[in-house]
C-alpha cells in the first residue's frame, strides 16, 4: 500500500492546474431523471471518458490529522496524487469533468502494480473544514479526481454548518460496476433499489451536477471569507439529537440538492428547527425521499409525503416538477420586498424586478407549509401553466428562520453579484446567534 504525505513538493512531475482541457461534455441535463422516467440507459452514457483514472475515497469525510483511504484503478504502472481544496481557486471551471482547486499537499508517485489497482493512504493535514479532492494524473493524459469532505474535529467549531449532498451525488452516479449496463442506480433501472456509496464518479470523478449546482456556493464561501463547518450526509447522520445540533449551530445550510435523507436525519433536523435552529435550503427538491443506510449503501426510496411527513412542513415548500428536458430556465420575479426588506437591501431589486435564469427542478408552497410561510420571489409558470417556482421564508414561534430557494440551481449562482448580496443578507439574518 502507498502513502501520500501532506507537505512540500516531494519529487515527480509538478501538476499544472488546468493542463488537460476536457472537451467532451456528457449530456448533463439527461442526468436529471425523475423516477417516472427510470429505464435502461444507453451503455455509451455509462462509459468513462477516455484515459480516466478511477479513484474513490472509501468514506465521505475525514478529520484533520487522520488518514484517508483512496482506492485507485487505472491500466498504468504509476500515477501521481495531489490533494487540493475546492473553492479558494481564482479561476472557475464550468466543465462537468474538471476540478480546479488550491494545492494543500505536495505530489507523490503511487505504484499501481500488476493489477492496476491499489489502496492509497492519504494524510489529511491540519486543514480547514471544507471540500477537498485528490487529483490523479498519469503519463499520456490520464486524469482522475476523487472528492472528500474534511469535517471539523468536533461539531460546533464554527456556528454555521454547511451540509454537502453526498447521498444525492451517489444516487445520480451512473457508473456501472458489474457490466450489465444498468448504471447501478435507480435513475437508470427501476429494479435497482440499492446505491453503492463507494463507487468512483463518472465525469473523471466529478460528482454529478457539481459545477452547476454546488461549486458556486463553495467558491462564494471561500471568497467571502465565511468560516463554516463542512459536513457530509454521513456526518449529519452521526449526530444523535436535534438538541446537539442547536447547541452547536445557529444555522445549518443545505447547499445543494439534498434529495435523499434517512429518517434519523429528518428527525434531528426537524427537532433542530423546533428548538429554534435556523435552516437555509439553497436548492430545490429537498428531503424528498426517505432512504435507509446499510453499511456502505443506500436502500429503498419512499416519498416522505406518502408516509405522512410532507417536506413542506420542514422546508416551507416542496418539490413540484422538473423541466422534462424541454422547459428553459427563466428569471425570478421579486415579490417579497415589502414583507422581507432585509433580504433585498442593497440589491437594487424592487417588487416586479427580475434576476437570473432558474428552474430545472422547482418547489412551491402547499397546504402543509408552516403558517406564515411567505413568497419572496417566483419563477412564474416555468414548466407550463400552474408550475411556478417559489422562493419562500418562514419563522416559528420558537424563533427558527427557514429559507428555501425554490429552484435547484440557485446556490450554484452564488457568485453572481445580486445573488451574492442576497446570500450575504440571508447570512446576516440567519447566522446571527
Amino acid at each position: 500500500m502507498s502513502r501520500v504525505v501532506s507537505g512540500h513538493f516531494r519529487g515527480g512531475r509538478r501538476l499544472i492546474a488546468g493542463a488537460l482541457a476536457v472537451l467532451v461534455l456528457l449530456v448533463a441535463a439527461g442526468f436529471a431523471y425523475r423516477s417516472s422516467r427510470a429505464h435502461h440507459v444507453d451503455p455509451k452514457l455509462l462509459a468513462d471518458l477516455p484515459r480516466t483514472i478511477k479513484a474513490v475515497f472509501l468514506a465521505r469525510s475525514y478529520v484533520p490529522g487522520g488518514d484517508a483511504a483512496l482506492q485507485v484503478s487505472a491500466p498504468l504502472r504509476t500515477v501521481t496524487v495531489q490533494v487540493l481544496q475546492a473553492g479558494p481557486e481564482r479561476i472557475r471551471t464550468h466543465s462537468p469533468s474538471l476540478l480546479l482547486g488550491v494545492a494543500r499537499s505536495g505530489t507523490s508517485t503511487v505504484h499501481l502494480g500488476a493489477t492496476g489497482t491499489t489502496l492509497v493512504h492519504v494524510h489529511v493535514g491540519a486543514w480547514a473544514s471544507g471540500l477537498y479532492f485528490a487529483r490523479l494524473q498519469g503519463r499520456g493524459g490520464w486524469l482522475g479526481f476523487a472528492p472528500f469532505v474534511v469535517r471539523p474535529k468536533h461539531l460546533g467549531m464554527h456556528r454555521v454548518a454547511v451540509v454537502l449532498p453526498t447521498n444525492t451525488w451517489q444516487a445520480y452516479n451512473f457508473r456501472d460496476v458489474d457490466g450489465d449496463a444498468d448504471g447501478d442506480t435507480w435513475y437508470a433501472d427501476p429494479s435497482i433499489h440499492v446505491v453503492d456509496l463507494q463507487r468512483a464518479f463518472l465525469h473523471r470523478g466529478v460528482p454529478p451536477h457539481f459545477t452547476s449546482y454546488d461549486l458556486g456556493f463553495v467558491r462564494w464561501l471561500a471568497h467571502s471569507g465565511k468560516q463554516v463547518d463542512f459536513l457530509s450526509d454521513d456526518d449529519l447522520e452521526a449526530v444523535a439529537t436535534g438538541g446537539e445540533l442547536v447547541r452547536d449551530y445557529d444555522l445549518i445550510v443545505f447547499s445543494g440538492h439534498e434529495e435523499y435523507v434517512t429518517a434519523h436525519t429528518y428527525d434531528i433536523v426537524a427537532r433542530y428547527r423546533d428548538l429554534g435552529g435556523n435552516l437555509a435550503f439553497l436548492s430545490a427538491d429537498n428531503f424528498f425521499y426517505e432512504v435507509e443506510r446499510q453499511g456502505e449503501s443506500l436502500h429503498g426510496r419512499t416519498r416522505w409525503r406518502d408516509i405522512g411527513r410532507p417536506e413542506a412542513r420542514l422546508v416551507g415548500a416542496q418539490y413540484v416538477d422538473w423541466n422534462h428536458d424541454k422547459y428553459p430556465n427563466e428569471p425570478y420575479v421579486v415579490t417579497g420586498v415589502r414583507r422581507a426588506p432585509w433580504l433585498f437591501a442593497g440589491t437594487g431589486l424592487r417588487d416586479g424586478s427580475t434576476f437570473g435564469r432558474y428552474g430545472i427542478e422547482i418547489d412551491a408552497r402547499t397546504a402543509d407549509s408552516p403558517p406564515g410561510a411567505i413568497e419572496l420571489a417566483r419563477v412564474p409558470n416555468v414548466f407550463g401553466a400552474g408550475k411556478t417556482a417559489e422562493m419562500t421564508y418562514y419563522e416559528t414561534p420558537r424563533g427558527a428562520k427557514v429559507f428555501d430557494a425554490g429552484t435547484i440551481n440557485f446556490g450554484g449562482t452564488a457568485e453572481f453579484p445580486i445573488v451574492s448580496k442576497l446570500l450575504s443578507n440571508l447570512w446576516a439574518r440567519l447566522a446571527a446567534p
